[in-house]
């Protein structure tokens, strides 16, 4: 069964850090008690610069778009847990970027919050805020329903079982590499 995720997109551009997806002050949030993660989801990409739009809408927890579409070194800054953290807590499931600060690839992988979709094209610049986008994860593409142009992705091998599984650890489990919990 194909795996398609379809809804409306979010765009930023480039160079996008972790300051910007969950400032530090919203850090003290623990993720791990169920009322403090919504409430993480609800201050993602709080920290964006005005000319971009609320991501999440004002007294919502959830955003309308379940995929962003970003430019270049997405996830930049500090090494935080809490960036894909707030951004699975607030809905969104896959960002597609041209390219990710590694520690924010690694990150998604390990929470399991969200997909790290990676292009060659510089999608940021022909997707608007609201366009109507499908993903398929398994053929490889996103398709702005817009415009009908569909965008290869690049594969995320190794790292896609770790996410479907939920992060690092269900992965380990699941898979009989540290003992399951009692």
């Amino acid at each position: 069964m194909t795996q398609i995720l379809r809804g409306p997109v979010f765009v930023v551009d480039d160079n996008i850090d972790t300051d910007q997806i969950i400032p530090a002050e919203y850090l003290t949030l623990v993720p791990s008690k169920p009322d403090e993660y919504e409430k993480l989801g609800s201050y993602a990409l709080i920290g964006l610069p005005d000319r971009y739009g609320a991501f999440v809408a004002a007294g919502a927890t959830k955003t309308e778009y379940p995929i962003i579409v970003a430019g270049e070194n997405f996830g930049c800054g500090s090494s935080r847990e809490h960036a894909p953290i707030a951004l699975g807590a607030a809905g969104v499931q896959a960002v597609v970027a041209q390219s990710y600060a590694r520690i924010f690839f690694r990150n998604c992988a390990a929470t399991g919050e969200l997909y790290p979709w990676e292009t060659g094209d510089r999608l940021c610049e022909v997707f608007q805020t609201g366009d109507d986008a499908s993903l398929d994860m398994d053929g490889l593409t996103l398709t702005n329903h817009r415009t009908g142009q569909v965008y290869a992705l690049k594969s995320l091998g190794e790292v896609r079982p770790v996410i479907d599984a939920g992060g690092l650890f269900a992965y380990a489990r699941a898979t009989g590499m540290i003992p399951s919990r009692s």
